[in-house]
């Protein structure tokens, strides 16, 4: 087994080739091992494997090398004590919480989430006995005083989907070790390229692997990673007794998109500050959110915690919901899906596909409007984009 430094120097060796491991083939893929059991050479061995006097492999929802070797390359390049592969980046969000907490414990979250958190804060976990109090986020009084004597944990993503607003990661951290709760982080927007949350304090950060880390389109996947002690005490027994299992093929697709992350993610990035400059005081947006834009109004916070802006763009268009449907249907290249950090160029209307579920109330909050849109930039040509966007800004135009 191979091992190598996080840091930018080695960023891209770690990514091709960190905990790689090879079979006594020598192949230069990683195997898959598609295998839902595996064999002992005696009864006295399956009862050490049971046991865990040998450290051998039981069962694939239990642990599998293609999914172990996913989540030791991951766990390098976040610099994590440890990590677990899940089926879907909501079942790591809904894994890092229930391990989490207790019937009677409290959560605080920051407000701008994607809808299925907000509906496991606000109406699966408290079936269980766990509350939630949502604050805005950037107001780091609201956060200290929505603390209660029970509080245990302290939720947020930064950047928010779908708006790209931004916590303090380090004060919000602060303020959660202040009273002994954990801070957990969904830092899928990010990715673990340009963001690093353990470093700035968090306890535990989780990932949809089917967005950028596959990053096109294949499959899904999610990812929890934290401290040894959390995930072998708290997550580990969640996951094997609830089976929220990551499969091999998905594990070993993933592996395969880690390849490329760094190169994906720095184009995307590349191709994003272009549009966000296109976009910016263009007479049918009223305006662009894009972390490392100025115009952001928390683009201080996003210099100093991010290396760059991300691959995605809030855009909010004049004319409410027609402005925004107009833009969308215009655009040719840019497909109308509900993903984001693929290859392909995706863009959606939040406020009637990923966040149609959500209280009106709690929507206006976060500020999604019907003239939201969110776009997620790939890898196709700039110029290609460009164009897109124009015949987009065009059809919005009529309706601003």
């Amino acid at each position: 087994m191979s091992d190598y430094s996080n840091s930018p120097d080695h960023l891209d060796t770690l990514l091709v080739r960190g905990a790689l491991t090879r079979s006594n083939y020598g192949e230069t893929s990683e195997a898959i091992y598609m295998t839902s059991g595996f064999v002992y050479e005696s009864a006295a061995q399956a009862e050490a494997r049971f046991t865990g006097d040998d450290p051998g492999f039981v069962y694939s929802r239990y642990r599998n090398p293609t999914l172990e070797l996913f989540e030791q390359r991951l766990r390098l390049l976040e610099g994590a004590e440890a990590c677990h592969g899940t089926a879907s980046g909501m079942a790591a969000v809904f894994a890092a919480l229930a391990a989490s907490v207790k019937a009677g414990d409290h959560i605080v979250a920051g407000r701008a989430l994607f809808g299925s958190c907000h509906v496991i804060l606000t109406q699966l976990l408290p079936k269980w006995g766990v509350t939630a109090t949502l604050v805005d986020g950037a107001d780091l009084t609201a956060w200290e005083a929505a603390i209660q004597p029970n509080t245990k944990v302290f939720f947020m993503e930064t950047p928010a989907n779908p708006t790209l607003s931004l916590i303090d990661i380090k004060a919000v951290a602060d303020l959660a070790h202040s009273v002994g709760a954990k801070l957990v982080i969904d830092n899928v927007f990010a990715t673990p390229l340009l963001q690093k949350p353990l470093e700035l304090g968090a306890d535990i950060v989780t990932y949809s692997a089917t967005k950028h880390i596959d990053g096109q389109g294949r499959c899904l996947g999610g990812a929890v990673l934290g401290a040894a002690a959390f995930c072998t005490d708290d997550l580990q027994p969640f996951l094997r007794h609830t089976g929220p299992a990551l499969s091999p093929f998905n594990a070993w697709l993933l592996l395969k998109g880690l390849e490329t992350l760094s190169l994906r993610v720095d184009r995307s990035c590349d191709t994003s500050e272009v549009l966000a400059d296109q976009l910016y005081g263009h007479k049918a947006v009223a305006q662009v959110l894009y972390p490392h834009h100025k115009s952001h109004p928390q683009y201080e916070l996003a210099k100093r915690q991010m290396t760059r802006g991300g691959t995605l763009l809030a855009i909010e268009l004049k004319g409410g919901r027609k402005a925004a449907w107009a833009f969308m249907d215009a655009l040719q290249v840019i497909d109308i899906s509900n993903n984001l950090g693929d290859a392909k160029s995706l863009i959606t209307h939040p406020m009637t596909t990923t966040h149609r579920a959500m209280p009106e109330e709690d929507r206006a909050a976060m500020g999604i409007t019907e003239g939201l849109v969110r776009l997620s930039v790939g890898l196709e040509s700039v110029k290609d984009l460009q164009a897109d966007i124009a015949r987009g800004l065009a059809a919005a135009a009529a309706h601003a």
